[in-house]
């Protein structure tokens, strides 16, 4: 059907790629037993529209996606000292790229093109230098963050640094408008800026739990249009945790400025509250690192619970970062204090941090699909995670990042984030199903597998060009240290002793004391030598790589979304975004291999999936936590990972989903629960769109009604009427 609506706005209320030739490569896959599944078109537009390089004219440079992989290589190998080891290097570079190695958006995009596009990053993920409150450094960091956008970098920022709203502002003799008011800056900024230069602008917005204006903040986006340039989440502490399972009150503060020390008794409990804080700057802090901060008033942490699961089940955010955890597994715990994370939540990072990406595919390495020999290739899996290592490793010299600031800290820490993709398709096609107990121990075992291979290569690295500069250095130790490590007194570490910080690395941290029960002298050799960088993994969202190079391969950690839905995704000149057909790509290997008239939910004997087929809606918000879960244990960094829930899906199940989270260890959790009041996702079920009635009122007074699938004219373009009504009540309508 389809409809049409005069151009005045209306009111509203709620398989073909181009392949190369018979190659080495192909021949290379069918005798080590690997399948290749054709890429199907929607795989092959994203791939020319994001990733395949062009010139300023808009020509080809790229032939094909294989063309890419080489640029990338060549790119990344040059890194190398001597022209062997460049030779070398390459080739190997290369066989990892074509066994699943895939680099994030950013190298993919841009390694090798500076003739084309030299002023860009290779690197996806950065943070803010910390907000100070005050006028001149919030808009400065607008600055920075304007050039980190252009770049093509995401960036996240700590919001409740700003003093909160209606606070006095003695130099300007007025009280402070707070920091959500300053966010809207930020908002505008990036969207002027990925409009300029054609890639959405990615940025995260985090806020302390106990901020005086945590409520505004957790009610940010009820508003239409608003912050919508931004993922929000919330700094999660485990004594606003403990004063929920405790049902007690919840002092709500900010810190005291130097200025007011005498106007306040800083040893009354009652209105002095001492916290772990971002920045000592101008505030009265102690010998053990911890700030004094003025009580505004209290509120029940039960309440502020409820209204924080009511905003998540009913907008999807904000999200949920348990902050202690992650500062309390931090490998770089000791000169640290992280406040943000990058736009997808996989990336804790300070104060001016970055770090790369990439993702291992785990499809390409299952041997016999669907068959009764299913098996996973380990040792092809294991060195290609070594080799991508290494070619990781040389992202680094060629980051491009604009600030000098993010430059030091990338080449100080060189921190890395390798992840894998396709596990839920992986699952299927071992026959596991996702979220079961066989398939959680799976993903532990990758997750292990991964990060013993990576800290392998670090030592070897470390030995060979050096360790990361930061555990070359030696530290004084300090009273917070040895609060926060009560162990290293047990070794006898004193107040202002020296100390390595591969020692601090490699000894102190929780997360290589985990490697170490598993690796001692792996763990013993990075203590000696350094590694040669302080982090290896993290597992990012991987939405359009997995879309487009892995073919539909289930998203990061993820299982796969549908397997027929559609993909809304933004055409540059296109006024709303466009709905775009895809499969899975274990439903393509399936059809493929087995049994080529195969369909989700057909009744017909000769077309139905087996049961270990499951998406994203089959699986409990316990299991995608299980899940997450397993992985985690091996992960330094952290997982962007959402559980899905049906839209129906009951409240009270719903709003125990996080504390399950805090519960199993986790560092964050997300939930998406489709809401079409609220929003348009990004993936979309047909039977979600077809059960949606989207109304649509003219100028003239009358009312048009259609179902989120159907068509509409409007403005001379054909838009999906869900699309349309999301464009229009969230004002991005023609902005693109």
């Amino acid at each position: 059907m389809r409809l049409c609506l005069s151009a005045g706005r209306p009111e509203l209320s709620a398989l073909g790629e181009k392949t190369r030739s018979m190659s080495t490569v192909r021949l290379e896959q069918l005798a080590r037993g690997a399948v290749q599944i054709p890429l199907q078109p929607a795989s092959w537009d994203i791939w020319d529209k994001k990733y395949r390089l062009k010139s300023k004219q808009g020509e080809a440079v790229d032939q094909d996606i294989d063309h890419s992989y080489q640029r990338i290589a060549r790119a990344l190998a040059e890194v190398e000292a001597t022209p062997e080891k460049k030779s070398y290097w390459y080739e190997r570079f290369l066989w990892a790229l074509r066994r699943g190695a895939i680099p994030a958006g950013r190298i993919t995009s841009n390694a090798g093109a500076q003739e084309h596009k030299p002023k860009t990053s290779t690197i996806n993920c950065t943070v803010s230098g910390t907000i100070d409150d005050s006028m001149d450094d919030i808009l400065g960091k607008v600055h920075e963050a304007g050039l980190t956008l252009k770049a093509g970098c995401g960036i996240g920022y700590e919001f409740s640094t700003l003093r909160p709203r209606g606070a006095y502002v003695s130099g300007a003799g007025a009280y402070t408008s707070g920091p959500l008011s300053f966010m809207d800056i930020y908002d505008k900024m990036c969207f002027t800026v990925s409009s300029a230069g054609g890639r959405r602008g990615a940025q995260m917005g985090t806020f302390d739990v106990s901020h005086p204006d945590v409520r505004e903040f957790i009610k940010a986006k009820r508003e239409n249009g608003r912050l919508r340039q931004f993922n929000l989440s919330l700094l999660i502490t485990d004594g606003f945790m403990d004063a929920v399972e405790k049902d007690g009150d919840w002092p709500l503060v900010f810190p005291i400025h130097v200025k007011e020390q005498h106007e306040i008794d800083l040893t009354d409990a009652k209105v002095v509250v001492w916290r772990d804080w971002p920045t000592h700057r101008n505030y009265v802090a102690r010998e053990d690192g911890l700030v004094a901060c003025r009580i505004y008033g209290h509120v029940r942490a039960r309440h502020l619970w409820d209204m924080i699961m009511v905003s998540t089940y009913d907008y999807a955010e904000p999200g949920f970062i348990l902050i202690d955890r992650v500062n309390e597994m931090n490998n770089n715990w000791w000169c640290e204090n992280i406040r943000a994370t990058n736009p997808c939540g996989e990336q804790p990072l300070p104060p001016y941090g970055s770090c790369l990406l990439g993702s291992v595919n785990l499809t390409t390495f299952v041997r016999d699909p669907f068959g009764p020999k299913a098996h996973f290739d380990w040792e092809e899996y294991k060195e290609v995670v070594r080799v991508f290592t290494r070619m990781l490793d040389n992202v680094v010299e060629i980051n491009g990042l604009p600030l000098e600031q993010q430059r030091s800290e990338i080449l100080g820490k060189r921190r890395h984030g390798m992840g894998f993709l396709g596990l839920g398709s992986t699952l299927t096609m071992l026959k596991k199903t996702y979220g079961s107990a066989d398939a959680c121990q799976f993903t532990e075992d990758v997750a292990r597998e991964m990060a013993l291979a990576g800290w392998e290569v670090a030592a070897a690295l470390g030995k060979e060009k050096g360790p990361a500069p930061v555990l070359a250095q030696e530290f004084a130790v300090t009273g917070e240290m040895l609060r926060k490590r009560p162990e290293m007194v047990a070794d006898g570490w004193k107040i202002g002793d020296m100390i390595p910080g591969r020692i601090l690395h490699a000894r102190y941290s929780r997360y290589m004391q985990r490697v170490a029960a598993v690796a001692p002298e792996l763990v013993a050799e990075l203590a000696e030598v350094g590694a040669r960088f302080t982090h290896h993994s993290s597992i990012a969202p991987t939405g359009t790589i997995s879309l487009s190079l892995a073919n539909n391969a289930s998203n990061g950690i993820e299982p796969s979304f549908a397997h027929h839905y559609s993909r809304n995704v933004i055409r540059e000149g296109k006024k709303s975004k466009e709905k775009v057909e895809v499969y899975s790509y274990e439903l393509l290997a399936y059809r493929e291999l087995i049994n080529g008239k195969a369909m989700p939910f057909s009744s017909e004997p000769g077309e139905k999936l087996p049961d270990y087929f499951v998406a994203a809606d089959d699986i409990s918000p316990r299991q995608h936590v299980d899940i997450q879960a397993a992985a985690q244990l091996w992960v330094d960094s952290s997982i962007s990972k959402t559980a899905n829930v049906p839209t129906d899906y009951p409240y009270e199940d719903f709003k125990d989903i996080y504390r399950y989270a805090w519960q199993q260890g986790l560092k964050g959790c997300t939930t998406f629960r489709f809401n079409p009041a609220a929003f348009q996702g990004v993936l979309v079920k047909e039977h979600d769109l077809a059960n949606t009635t989207y109304r649509f009122e003219l100028e003239d007074g009358s009312v048009v009604e259609a179902k989120g699938n159907e068509e509409i004219e409007y403005d001379g373009e054909t838009h999906t009427a869900a699309n349309l009504f999301d464009a229009l009540k969230e004002g991005y309508y023609g902005k693109f």
